[in-house]
């Protein structure tokens, strides 16, 4: 929760990537409700883009964890959901558009995802991350993301959220590059 007491607090430009939301009729998550969430945390400038799930928003720069546990359960509290919240501010993301190893040889944006974590994979799943055989798509681990690209199309990939997930052992949210761009330009605005 936002601390009111500190007027000339540095607001932190976030966004809350959602995993799971409004894939099915028991992940149902409207927008709208879940904009008066963070507004009744304090939140400022709250946003959502799309119906995937993303939130953005400014608060005071603050602990990662509790952030996502304090949302986490204002969620479940509020809208009776649960759901598993990654965090990433606007610089965050903005590394991510640049750090992709796939962008120089795939032009086609539909076909770049990037698939974020919940935190830095065990260097013992790491080595599990590999597309099985016969997949076109290949993927590459930078920091708490892993980059995604699918020559043939996601629709046709083994390399769904599922399996990176599976791979890596941690909870993890995927997102088409233009997501992630839109994503990227909505946080550095309102930062």
């Amino acid at each position: 929760m936002v601390d009111d007491g500190d007027e000339d607090a540095v607001m932190t430009s976030y966004v809350a990537l959602l995993a799971g939301v409004n894939l099915g009729a028991s992940t149902t998550l409207p927008m709208a409700e879940l904009r008066q969430v963070f507004t009744g945390l304090g939140f400022a400038q709250v946003r959502t883009y799309i119906q995937s799930g993303n939130v953005i928003f400014g608060a005071p720069a603050q602990d990662e964890r509790r952030l996502i546990s304090d949302l986490q359960a204002a969620i479940e509290r509020d809208l009776g959901k649960q759901v598993t919240v990654l965090l990433r501010t606007g610089p965050e993301l903005a590394a991510v558009l640049s750090a992709n190893p796939f962008t120089d040889r795939q032009d086609d944006p539909t076909k770049l995802l990037v698939t974020f974590l919940a935190e830095k994979p065990p260097a013992d799943r790491v080595a599990k991350l590999v597309p099985p055989p016969g997949e076109t798509g290949e993927l590459a681990l930078v920091g708490r993301e892993v980059f995604v690209n699918v020559p043939d199309g996601y629709g046709r990939s083994k390399l769904s959220n599922a399996f990176v997930a599976k791979a890596l052992g941690v909870p993890a949210t995927t997102r088409n590059w233009r997501s992630v761009a839109k994503l990227c330009e909505l946080a550095a605005a309102a930062g």
